[in-house]
């Protein structure tokens, strides 16, 4: 399927949450809303767009229970501690202005129990939403997000939820977002996929999609909610990031490229040097030559999930700057993760072991104590990149 959208082909991706992007001033790990909003956003896209940034991509926004935004009880309402509609609107307009495009996160695997929905479904056999979800044995046992019974897993299958949940994505383009990053991606069927892809680019042939296919973690327990190629065979011997990434081509525009990022923490903490170690090189060599030229695997050196990039380079700003230099290097879409260019530092692992040690992946921006030099650099390098 001919792309396109060449222009995420020099994407340099801010990722922003919003929760924590311009809340509350403080390193305290909680699970409360910390009054980060979509106004703060708006207030601080000078700031972005001065660090040669062209596409922002927004952590859920829709109306939910978690400060993080993705046990959604409304697809279509914005969440009012993120803010309004109008503000989404003011955002979008401001943004565009600066030439900055807007990438949405989409959640099209799951909503949270709290939804209407799933409640009616629960409480009423012949409800109508019942067959919206997947029940193993109504109505205490039904599918979910791995083993997140907060979660329950849409039936992507039925009709009636599909053409929901298309719906949902056409109501946030129509109002000028440009493209969706999509949770969970293993989630839903390739054929749910191919489908919502021919809808989206129909109406929306620039409309970035790009999925967060991660395989790591999956047990055995949790396959019976994903839907991945060669069940058996990968229970056996495991999943291969990077071959489950090659999957979704023709199916999404690309994915959040894990299997680069997996190459690149190993040879730091290993030891070797970003720039000139031989067995990186060859690793990201052969990786590439197996990527078709028209799947974005789009490059990121941390996220929400796991360790700040720092944390891995023991503190070693150098480090994390060559890492950047690397990224920007390969010719492909770049996120940031917003605080990344100002040096995070998480002191205590993220561990997916342990509930809620991603919070420390997640602490608010400090816009107090900015590592200047380093932003100035990470601003310098952008450029080069972009002028390239």
């Amino acid at each position: 399927m001919q792309n396109t959208v060449d222009w995420f082909n020099k994407a340099v991706i801010y990722h922003i949450f919003i929760d924590r992007f311009n809340g509350c001033k403080t390193n305290i790990n909680t699970l409360d809303f910390l009054g980060g909003n979509l106004k703060g956003v708006i207030s601080k896209l000078d700031y972005i767009q001065n660090l040669g940034i062209n596409v922002m991509w927004l952590s859920p926004f829709y109306k939910t229970t978690h400060y993080h935004g993705y046990h959604i009880t409304d697809f279509k309402s914005i969440d009012p501690r993120f803010g309004s509609k109008s503000e989404l609107l003011e955002l979008i307009y401001e943004a565009k202005k600066r030439g900055l495009r807007i990438i949405a996160d989409f959640v099209p695997n799951h909503c949270s129990d709290q939804h209407p929905f799933f409640k009616d479904a629960l409480k009423n056999k012949d409800s109508k939403y019942k067959d919206w979800f997947i029940f193993k044995k109504w109505p205490n046992k039904y599918l979910c997000f791995l083993d997140g019974k907060e979660l329950p897993k849409l039936n992507l299958d039925n009709r009636e939820t599909r053409n929901y949940i298309i719906d949902v994505a056409d109501y946030w383009l129509s109002m000028g977002i440009d493209g969706f990053r999509i949770d969970h991606a293993i989630g839903p069927s390739h054929d749910f996929f191919r489908e919502f892809r021919r809808a989206i680019k129909n109406k929306y042939p620039n409309a970035v999609l790009i999925g967060e296919v991660w395989a790591e973690g999956i047990k055995n327990k949790y396959f019976e909610t994903i839907v991945v190629k060669n069940k058996i065979l990968r229970k056996i011997f495991g999943i291969s990031q990077e071959k489950i990434q090659l999957e979704y081509y023709n199916e999404l525009d690309g994915v959040l490229d894990f299997e680069l990022n997996n190459i690149i923490v190993e040879c730091v903490k290993r030891g070797g040097n970003l720039l000139s170690d031989k067995r990186l090189k060859y690793k990201i060599k052969r990786h590439f030559n197996r990527i078709p030229s028209d799947y974005f695997m789009v490059a990121f050196l941390d996220n929400h999930d796991m360790d700040r990039f720092l944390r891995h380079c023991n503190g070693n700003i150098q480090i994390l700057m060559d890492a950047f230099k690397l990224l920007f290097s390969l010719n492909c879409p770049v996120v940031i993760y917003y605080g990344t260019e100002n040096c995070f530092f998480n002191n205590q692992p993220v561990d997916g072991s342990k509930k809620y040690s991603d919070l420390f992946a997640r602490k608010p921006f400090d816009w107090d104590n900015i590592n200047q030099e380093f932003v100035e650099s990470f601003r310098n390098q952008i450029k080069i990149t972009r002028d390239m």
